[in-house]
């Protein structure tokens, strides 16, 4: 291997070990890591995509629903959940109806087929959790969740732009 080479992969190295302590980064990593996981076991035990399963888990343990009430449970925007349900609805997992209380308001239903596609999935991914558990004993789960929950709170916060420079690094 040349100089150059060696130098490059020292500066990699260098650059890589101060990402680690990026989280903001590490966050994005760590999902993507989870998302990946997740379909890797779902497409070995159905034709699910992770949305239109988190959809079909949502709606078997607490359907109907609506898609801003989807969105607010999975923490995500409404319109990923709003791009899955065509092709839910052509599959046959669910349909909608419109809410008695407010006729403007659409309710997502799950079918019989998508009960079906949930019980197939269901024991995998359960499987899943149980192994994070696992994991992690209680105390730490706790303590990540908290640090979880801490972090999304700042988040939502507007941050200080006006900070001195040397205090950031």
């Amino acid at each position: 291997m040349d100089t150059e080479a060696t130098l490059r992969m020292e500066r990699v190295s260098a650059r890589k070990a101060d990402q680690d302590k990026n989280l903001f980064g590490r966050m994005l990593a760590a999902a993507m890591a989870s998302r990946g996981q997740a379909q890797r076991l779902l497409s070995a035990t159905s034709e699910l995509s992770i949305t239109e399963w988190r959809i079909l888990w949502d709606l078997d343990c607490a359907g109907p629903l609506s898609v801003q009430d989807m969105a607010s449970i999975q923490r995500t925007d409404h319109s990923l959940i709003s791009r899955a349900l065509p092709g839910m609805r052509e599959k046959g997992y669910v349909k909608t109806a419109r809410c008695a209380r407010d006729k403007r308001q659409s309710l997502v239903v799950l079918s019989d087929a998508g009960k079906r596609a949930f019980a197939k999935a269901a024991p995998t991914m359960k499987q899943r959790r149980i192994a994070l558990e696992a994991a992690f004993p209680d105390t730490e789960l706790e303590t990540f969740l908290a640090l979880l929950t801490r972090f999304e709170s700042f988040l939502a916060q507007p941050v200080d732009l006006e900070l001195p420079l040397e205090e950031i690094e």
